[in-house]
């Protein structure tokens, strides 16, 4: 059951088998539909999950109802609605299945209780933070230095699953562009 998440943690940090044999407990599997909200916004994000297999989404709405999406986890990655996860304040976004999913999940009082106890942990979540912090600058910096076609490029390029097993609508939120902009620009490719 743990395989995936061994492997994942194991390429973070190095970490006794004692250490995991003590860890791994704390997450529990969780199986999810398609659709399903795991996070609604002005709710608190408890739960930290990897996933096994399928995809979330971390999703806003903004005031004229239209989804921007985030960040796409899929097998291998986890995901959170983080600042809610940190702060322990009401979540300003969605936490979403994307496919029928198979997850772990940690909730957040054990996963501080694990930051106090174990130092390698400590270092996991560093880690955690640091591609969270990466990645989230990393797609700011595009929306802002690059225009749709260069984006919708490197996506091809660096995360070609995004397109592959994502329906349009969510590809278009990713991106920050519109559905038809998305669709003229794979007509071109």
């Amino acid at each position: 059951m743990y395989e995936q998440l061994i492997q994942f943690i194991k390429n973070k940090v190095a970490i006794a088998d004692e250490d995991l044999e003590i860890i791994l407990p704390f997450f529990k599997p969780l199986a999810v539909q398609k659709n399903e909200l795991l996070v609604h916004h002005d709710e608190l994000g408890q739960q930290m999950y990897f996933v096994k297999k399928g995809c979330l989404r971390i999703f806003f709405i903004n005031e004229e109802g239209q989804e921007s999406t985030r960040f796409l986890a899929f097998e291998n990655h986890f995901a959170s609605a983080l600042v809610s996860f940190i702060t322990e304040s009401p979540a300003v976004e969605y936490v979403q299945a994307l496919e029928d999913s198979e997850l772990l999940y940690i909730n957040r009082k054990d996963f501080f209780y694990l930051l106090e106890k174990y130092p390698v942990w400590e270092q996991f979540y560093r880690h955690y933070l640091e591609f969270a912090y990466v990645t989230n600058t990393n797609r700011l910096m595009s929306f802002i230095t690059m225009d749709a076609k260069t984006r919708y490029e490197n996506l091809l390029k660096e995360r070609p699953i995004v397109i592959q097993r994502l329906p349009n609508k969510v590809v278009a939120s990713y991106l920050n562009i519109s559905q038809e902009t998305l669709s003229r620009l794979k007509s071109r490719k």
